[in-house]
């Protein structure tokens, strides 16, 4: 990563930064409204969703996530935090922790896990390329909860070494 001298390379940093934040902070909402035509819009034409399945483009990932509550998961609730991101000119690497209760087959469920996101700048907007997810646990509230505990097989079959 390279380092801005001037001022306005460190507010042009700073002003990327934070759209970035926010970009994480809308996904979140819009995923859990169920809003996914602004959902998809924080995404790259030939974006992907690297984490329950794969689908890439927006066509596919509008066919997920419109198919989410048949498939079972009816509600969640979307809470990310220590983002780290690494900006190089108008490409981006954001990581963070996922925390995210939900209701699986009527089920209180919880979930855990962490974001590895690629970014590009397109137009002046940050937009997801490829957001992509790796749960560490997912499974019935009432079970209690570990690391590694609980498996949705979707999910660790998602899981692919790229």
């Amino acid at each position: 990563m390279t380092h801005p001298d001037t001022v306005a390379e460190r507010l042009t940093r700073l002003e990327d930064l934070e759209a970035i934040r926010l970009l994480d902070a809308q996904y979140c909402r819009h995923l859990d409204d169920g809003n996914w035509d602004d959902l998809l819009s924080l995404f790259t034409e030939d974006g992907e969703f690297d984490g329950l399945s794969h689908p890439v483009g927006k066509p596919a990932m509008a066919e997920f996530f419109a198919g989410l509550e048949s498939g079972g998961l009816t509600e969640f609730w979307h809470f990310v935090t220590n983002l780290e991101i690494e900006l190089e000119g108008d490409t981006a690497v954001a990581r963070s922790f996922l925390w995210q209760p939900c209701a699986l087959d009527g089920t209180a469920t919880i979930a855990a896990g962490r974001y590895t996101d690629s970014l590009v700048k397109v137009d002046g907007r940050w937009l997801y390329r490829v957001k992509q997810v790796r749960f560490h646990f997912f499974g019935p509230l009432a079970d209690g909860w570990a690391d590694g505990r609980f498996g949705l097989e979707s999910a660790r079959a998602a899981a692919v070494t790229r």
